[in-house]
């Protein structure tokens, strides 16, 4: 592969990786958020029996399973890049 295509490959995968790791930050801390809400609603649903009360912690579990996924996903995605930027470094290193 040209050179000049690896180091522009090289690039994108950067800023990519960059952006991810951002959106896993954010996740990560919109994760807490919805797991102290669950144990809150988990909380809530003992102390009162009530059904309006079961079905809030259903919401608030799920919710927070949602952003674990999520995060999962995010995390997933910044492996393959990982292994991408260091393939495409092997790429450049061979080059030479």
């Amino acid at each position: 592969m040209a050179r000049r295509l690896v180091e522009r490959r090289l690039i994108d995968v950067g800023d990519r990786l960059k952006k991810l790791r951002q959106q896993l930050a954010v996740a990560n801390e919109q994760l807490v958020h919805f797991s102290d809400e669950a144990d809150d609603a988990r909380l809530r649903a003992l102390v009162s029996e009530t059904p309006l009360a079961e079905r809030e912690f259903r919401d608030a579990q799920r919710h927070a399973e949602l952003m674990r996924r999520s995060r999962d996903e995010t995390l997933a995605e910044i492996a393959t890049l990982e292994r991408n930027q260091d393939e495409l470094l092997d790429q450049l290193a061979s080059e030479r």
